[in-house]
This record gives structure tokens, sequence and C-alpha cells, in this order.
């Protein structure tokens, strides 16, 4: 079975981010990037179905500027063994990565589709969905556990009221949650052997899609910094800080 694994490059979750003076965007200047944390978890998923002789094949996806192809590679040195990049200068929203990637399972044929369930960049949690919506393939979001047996896979994921088992018919779509598995670290035989590993780079236009925004952003704020916290003698006063202080009541 042939696996497809979409990741994706992000400013690495140790950075404090900076937002740009003129307000316009995240300054990425001099900013250390990686790979999406959660789509290191769906990377790590491939690569361990495949030990256990589920997976025949997993293709590392990736759609974005020149720059990407360095997740890419890290994606092969954890274990893929080929990767796609869809090269783009555009900044591209959730659909436009769906309309990508459901091209490319058209192409593919993948057994199955490994997405994160979110990027730490945006937090939309849109692509898996919106994916398994345009190829017509069930979907199974926020896994916590992956069973592949035959033609079906049964998908633990994580809700609020606690956790619930779908059993999906393959070809299918799944997003990754935190508790799905412990990432690996690549190792410096296989980061050296990545280079060697076969990368098709692919266009919008020769896919015949469109990957531009169809979202305008109009300003990029950062979070409010943290107050110190009080303390109060009485109900009374909590009440009174609460109602004209916070007003929240």
């Amino acid at each position: 079975m042939k696996v497809l694994v979409a990741v994706k490059r992000v400013i690495d979750y140790n950075v404090k981010i900076r937002v740009k003076p003129d307000h316009s965007d995240v300054d990425l200047t001099n900013v250390k990037m990686a790979m999406n944390p959660f789509c290191e978890i769906a990377v790590e998923e491939a690569v361990r179905l495949k030990e256990r002789g589920v997976a025949s094949e997993i293709v590392a996806v990736t759609i974005g500027p020149k720059a990407a192809q360095e997740q890419l590679r890290t994606a092969l040195a954890l274990g893929a063994d080929r990767a796609i990049h869809v090269q783009t200068d555009e900044r591209v929203e959730s659909l436009g990565a769906a309309k990508a990637l459901a091209k490319l399972v058209e192409e593919e044929q993948p057994g199955l589709v490994i997405l994160g369930k979110q990027a730490i960049d945006t937090d939309n949690n849109q692509t898996g969905q919106m994916l398994a919506a345009l190829s017509g393939l069930p979907q199974g979001t926020f896994a916590s556990e992956v069973v592949v047996d035959g033609e079906k896979v049964q998908v633990t994921r994580e809700i609020d009221g606690g956790l619930q088992t779908v059993e999906l018919t393959l070809p299918a779509v799944i997003t990754t949650d935190l508790r799905l598995n412990e990432p690996r670290y690549a190792k410096l035989p296989d980061i050296m052997k990545a280079k060697k590993k076969p990368m098709d780079v692919k266009t919008p236009d020769e896919l015949g899609i469109d990957v531009a925004s169809k979202v305008k952003r109009l300003k990029v704020e950062p979070p409010a910094e943290r107050q110190g916290g009080v303390k109060v003698d009485s109900v009374d006063e909590l009440i009174d800080k609460l109602k004209n202080e916070a007003k929240v009541l």
C-alpha cells in the first residue's frame, strides 16, 4: 500500500514570533523554520506502517516555496521513499493546499493519506477535511491510534467526550493528533541518504489548479501581554474587579 504524507514548513515552535512593524505579517527574517510538529507525527505513523509491513511506499508532499524542500528532505531522512514538491511563492491557504493534494491523490492513487490535524502557524484544522471532501474519501480526524486491517482501517479519535473509534474503507484520509506517536529523530546516515532520494517538483499550473489565497489579510497583531495577578481580600472585592475592571460580568 502506498501512503501519501503531507508536510508543511512553519516557524520552529521554539522561536518567539515577531510581528512586522507595519503589522502586515509575521517577520520571518533570520527565523528558524521547521516541519510542522503534527506533520512529524504523520510521517512517523507512515514509517511505522511501513516497518510493520502494511505500507510499501511512503511519498512525502509539500506545497510552498523552494525553501520548503528542506522539510521534504527531513521527511525523506525520517523514512519517506520519495518526495513531491508543489512549488509556489503564493501564500497558500487550506483550500489551495487541499486542491493540490487532491490532484496528487488522483495521480498517485495512494491507499492512505496522512496529514497533521493542523499547522501551528495558522491553526486552521481544515486541510484534511477539505481534501477528503474534494477526493470523495472517508476521513478519520484527530487520530490517537491507527490500525490497518486488510481493506479497512480503524481510527481511534479524540473527541470532547473521550475516545471514538471509526472504521473506514481504504483509501482514506487520516489526520493525526498529539498522542498518536512520538516522532523519531533523523540519524546522520539517513540525512545523507535523503539527499539522493528522488524529489519531483511540480507547479500549480502543471496540476491545473489555482492555489492563490482567496482570503485578504488585513492586519496582524501580537497577543496582548499577560498582566500580573492580584490577590483580593473578599468575594465582594473579586466580584467588583470582575465587573468593573475585567468587565466580564
